[in-house]
């Protein structure tokens, strides 16, 4: 899965069969001038750029998209309807809501990843590419902000102190991932059978950087410096740490990666070699594959999840009036 191309040189313009003397320098001189001047962000360009040349997520790893989202639609889907009608002993987490609207997120970004998929060569409409951007975005920021404020509100939400708290959150969520996800569904559009993104798109960029970077990022270490601070100064429980805050595994190394390729894009920062570049582009496609992944590990985390709940919940539920005279009179007996 994936390759590498060659360094391209840029005597590769020029026909083998002319020389520098026999262009003459003026022609020479204004075909590097052009050459210099290339834009290796239009995709056809971008494989035969010199040091953007690796390619981890290409034609050959259309396999791994399929297979994450007929993986990630079954155990969302499975999930999702234990939760929905309880199985074993689910119904005792108090928090269902949310992390049935988890499955949802995650089924969703299964469903759109054959049409992201490169090889497949189905996505032809502008808008599918829009939509299929638009919930790849917006599920995983609904995701992560579902987290964050479970872990926030845990307490509250398994209590049910504040009536329709768990509609109020569904509706803000998810309307701020939508909106978030926007800048990216804009840009988005078809060339070849591919959903692409154009390159510079400016404002469009910086916005949904900061958003990768404030979700992706700063969500999590917010959470765990909230979390030891609170435990240094014996200021109570929260945030409520569980095993969901694995999810952020996942989507942490896309958010840090992505940010640090647009730096070099935009030339904030230099990297010394091509070899620093290649390295970076195959870091950049690791890192969306391991976020694909969630979409088969947060299903999996929302049942060990549960479990824990209900395995904590059972001991001390009350047992059945029989059964507990019957405890009793066994007790007076011995």
């Amino acid at each position: 899965m994936g390759n590498c191309q060659p360094r391209v040189d840029s005597s590769a313009f020029v026909d083998r069969n002319f020389s520098q003397e026999t262009l003459g320098d003026d022609i020479w001189e204004d075909m590097n001038i052009s050459y210099d001047k290339t834009d290796y962000d239009d995709l056809g360009l971008e494989s035969s750029a010199p040091c953007h040349s690796c390619n981890l997520l290409d034609e050959s790893s259309l396999p791994f998209f399929l297979l994450a989202s007929i993986l990630g639609i079954l155990a969302s889907g499975a999930v999702l309807f234990a939760l929905l009608r309880p199985l074993f002993h689910w119904q005792h987490c108090a928090d269902r809501p949310v992390l049935a609207q988890l499955a949802v997120g995650s089924a969703l970004f299964s469903i759109v990843l054959p049409i992201l998929a490169p090889g497949l060569g189905g996505a032809d409409s502008g808008p599918l590419c829009h939509l299929a951007h638009l919930v790849w975005y917006g599920s995983a920021f609904a995701q992560a902000l579902l987290i964050g404020c479970r872990a926030c509100l845990g307490p509250t939400l398994g209590a049910g102190r504040v009536p329709g708290l768990t509609l109020m959150l569904t509706v803000g969520l998810w309307g701020a991932a939508i909106l978030l996800a926007l800048p990216i569904s804009l840009v988005s559009g078809s060339s070849q059978g591919l959903c692409t993104l154009s390159r510079g798109w400016g404002t469009l960029q910086a916005i949904h950087l900061a958003a990768c970077f404030a979700i992706f990022i700063l969500l999590p270490l917010g959470l765990l410096g909230a979390k030891g601070l609170k435990k240094a100064l014996n200021r109570g429980p929260c945030p409520w740490v569980d095993v969901l805050w694995a999810w952020f595994i996942f989507w942490w190394p896309h958010g840090v990666v992505l940010v640090l390729d647009s730096l070099v894009r935009s030339r904030a920062f230099l990297l010394s070699s091509c070899l620093a570049q290649q390295a970076l582009d195959l870091l950049l496609h690791l890192a969306e594959a391991v976020a694909i992944l969630h979409c088969v590990a947060t299903p999996l985390l929302l049942a060990l999840s549960c479990h824990q709940a209900a395995s904590s919940v059972l001991p001390s539920l009350p047992l059945p009036v029989g059964q507990s005279s019957h405890q009793n009179t066994l007790g007076g007996k011995s």
